[in-house]
């Protein structure tokens, strides 16, 4: 243990007369410790809500999406898909026929996104179709087609498995009235769950041909949606499938469809870890008064430091190490308590949020090692810098003049 850090700890720990100093030493270290635990947990709730939100949200929609300007559809979409599928990185592609319908259930009316999908296709790849809350998938030849409902969907029509719906659509056919929507019943299968609310109160699906046939849509498909293994690599793969792509057809990435909700979450972030920063700022004011006091009590000590032939990079070393000290018990708490609400926030579910405006139940807190490390980083480099000012007043410190009167 060299001199200086040995002097610092024990001008820190030492009891003292001027016992305002040591208050102000505990004020620093609490300054820091609230500053550090707050920036981390708030940190930690925007990623986790970003994190739960975009997992849900790429659980339930596809990583990029193949359409066409034209209303009819995608032609010749196999080929296509083949094409596709066939470019490194990309996993799955799967043609999904899409109609905006109304459903009619026991209890109610509801709008709703009729999917058509190939549903044994996509259960391989989607762990909320291999676990159903409750029923099966609609198997061809039962009679009846069947229909899979979104489990806020189903209690806001009352229709549960083996229940019978009825769907309008926008298909229009003719009767001695005129034109009217064209209803099709489908027995309810079973009710799926993505925890995504938006996705689970306004969507049902149904099987690629009995979609085709009920829409009149014929050998088309609404769109392809592909998944693909890096999904921050969307907008590379969207230059790499133009060249593929019939005239009319365009891709849209996962990132575009939801731009708006993560810009404001990104935005959110950065102004969060901006304005906590300030409670650091105020603790990092504290150390430098601390620090000055410090100075003008041990004038005598330093003087006597230096006459024992101590230099003045001795003396700026003590001063500097003391503000470092508080700096670093301070971070170091602030980051266990920080920390531990996480864990303890996570595993208790503490903070319960409106499902339906949010999409999700309760907070979620996550801290990514870069965050954290930068949150670490920050703290300590705004102690450090303000010992900087004292620790050069304390090493100018006169000898003469710090003894004249002692």
């Amino acid at each position: 243990m060299s001199f200086e850090f040995f002097i610092a700890r024990r001008y820190l720990t030492a009891k003292r007369k001027q016992a305002f100093i040591s208050v102000i030493t505990f004020i620093s270290v609490l300054g820091i410790t609230i500053g550090v635990m707050a920036l981390i947990i708030a940190i930690a709730l925007i990623t986790g809500f970003q994190n739960d939100v975009q997992a849900k949200i790429l659980g339930a929609t596809s990583h990029l999406m193949v359409s066409d300007l034209s209303e009819t559809g995608l032609r010749d979409y196999r080929a296509l898909a083949d094409r596709i599928g066939a470019l490194p990185g990309v996993q799955s592609v799967s043609p999904v026929a899409l109609k905006l319908s109304l459903i009619s259930g026991p209890s109610g009316n509801h709008h709703l996104q009729l999917k058509g999908m190939d549903l044994d296709a996509e259960k391989s790849r989607t762990s909320w179709l291999r676990n159903l809350e409750s029923g099966a998938l609609p198997q061809s030849g039962a009679g009846r087609d069947g229909i899979l409902l979104g489990r806020d969907l189903s209690l806001s029509t009352g229709a549960g498995v083996g229940d019978v719906v009825t769907v309008l659509t926008d298909v229009w056919r003719l009767s001695p009235n005129g034109p009217i929507p064209k209803a099709k019943s489908f027995v309810v299968t079973g009710i799926f769950a993505t925890g995504l609310y938006e996705f689970d109160s306004t969507t049902a699906l149904i099987s690629l041909p009995a979609a085709q046939k009920y829409f009149g849509a014929g050998d088309t498909v609404s769109y392809l949606q592909v998944m693909i293994g890096d999904i921050f690599a969307a907008p590379a793969f969207k230059e790499r499938f133009k060249p593929l792509l019939p005239p009319m057809a365009y891709v849209t990435t996962w990132m575009e469809l939801n731009k708006s909700l993560f810009s404001a979450l990104k935005l959110e972030k950065t102004i969060m870890f901006l304005t906590i920063t300030l409670i650091v700022l105020v603790a990092a004011l504290n150390i430098i008064a601390t620090l000055i006091l410090m100075v003008m009590e041990k004038t005598r000590d330093i003087g006597i430091l230096m006459v024992m032939g101590a230099t003045s990079r001795n003396i700026r070393k003590i001063f500097f190490l003391q503000g470092a000290l508080i700096g670093i018990v301070g971070t170091a708490a602030g980051t266990g308590l920080g920390l531990l609400w996480c864990v303890l926030a996570n595993a208790f579910k503490l903070i319960k949020i409106p499902v339906d405006i949010y999409q999700i139940s309760h907070v979620p807190f996550h801290i990514k090692p870069l965050d954290l490390g930068l949150i670490v980083g920050v703290s300590l480099l705004i102690s450090f810098l303000s010992t900087l000012f004292p620790s050069h007043r304390a090493a100018k410190t006169d000898p003469v003049v710090a003894l004249k009167y002692e």
